[in-house]
């Protein structure tokens, strides 16, 4: 199935030229061992494409992924965690194919956990965006996008994976997307009113499952992201922490953080969104 429907809204006039921009003047780090894992916003490219953006290079610096497997975040009801089984996802720099053997050793791996369903990806953004990047740094690679529900079966599910791509010596990729707290009245949640105090606030309350997540503590995450309100995409963020675990990594590494407010500021902040882009180094072999 043809995508790109939330290009207008998300990512319009995405490009080479557009993304080389986000990246103008970053230098990424350099690591000693190779990346396993990555973790990226899915807002509008005006708000959080630049942080993806430096995620996805750093990727590139460390490997050279033949497939990605992406765990996207579940902002509607499905009854089940879903792999896109088959075909390609459209961008507006060409198409990315599905890697269907990879799929099914996935399938074949988490059964009970995952199951084959390309119409629960109809009405979700959050890996859909990330798709020009994944064309752009890495023009031969394939996808695996799986759409992970925030429940404690994400972890589980994200250690499945890790473990199959260990064992089945693929060179594969995870890259993980959600977005931090969602503050302000438009969000029904503005627990420190409005002004610097509250801005600080949304920042200590990322900060909080941000550490779980530099601490691999997969587990932690969908209770504290039920608790503080600090993660739209818990059951993602989660499943990306334990594959990159099972993948032989032992901390994350954050890349940048920010929010909304930072990258288009108001005279008296109102409301935000926290986003943070972050790699996880593994023992996994490079490609």
């Amino acid at each position: 199935m043809p995508r790109k429907q939330y290009a207008a809204n998300f990512y319009a006039g995405a490009s080479a030229s557009r993304i080389e921009k986000f990246l103008k003047g970053y230098t990424p780090a350099r690591f000693d061992s190779p990346l396993v894992a990555g973790l990226v916003p899915h807002a509008g490219w005006d708000f959080s494409g630049a942080v993806a953006a430096k995620v996805f290079k750093s990727i590139e610096c460390s490997r050279k992924p033949e497939t990605i497997v992406l765990f996207g975040t579940v902002h509607h009801d499905i009854r089940c965690n879903a792999i896109y089984p088959s075909g390609s996802w459209h961008t507006p720099l060409g198409e990315v194919q599905i890697d269907e053997s990879l799929v099914g050793g996935i399938l074949s791996r988490t059964e009970g956990l995952l199951e084959a369903d390309e119409s629960a990806h109809f009405h979700e953004h959050s890996i859909e965006v990330q798709m020009p990047f994944l064309k752009h740094f890495f023009p031969c690679a394939k996808a695996a996008p799986i759409a992970v529900l925030p429940d404690e079966n994400a972890p589980v599910l994200g250690r499945k994976v890790g473990e199959f791509l260990k064992e089945s010596g693929a060179n594969a990729f995870v890259v993980g997307t959600t977005d931090l707290t969602h503050y302000g009245d438009a969000y029904y949640f503005a627990p420190r009113g409005s002004g610097p105090a509250a801005l600080e606030w949304i920042r200590q309350n990322d900060a909080r499952i941000i550490e779980l997540a530099v601490k691999m503590k997969a587990e932690e995450i969908l209770p504290e992201a039920t608790r503080k309100k600090n993660a739209c995409g818990p059951g993602a963020m989660a499943a990306t922490v334990a594959a990159a675990r099972a993948l032989g990594s032992t901390t994350g590494r954050v890349i940048e953080y920010t929010t909304s407010y930072d990258v288009m500021p108001e005279p008296v902040f109102r409301m935000g969104v926290g986003y943070v882009g972050m790699v996880f180094c593994g023992t996994q072999r490079s490609g």
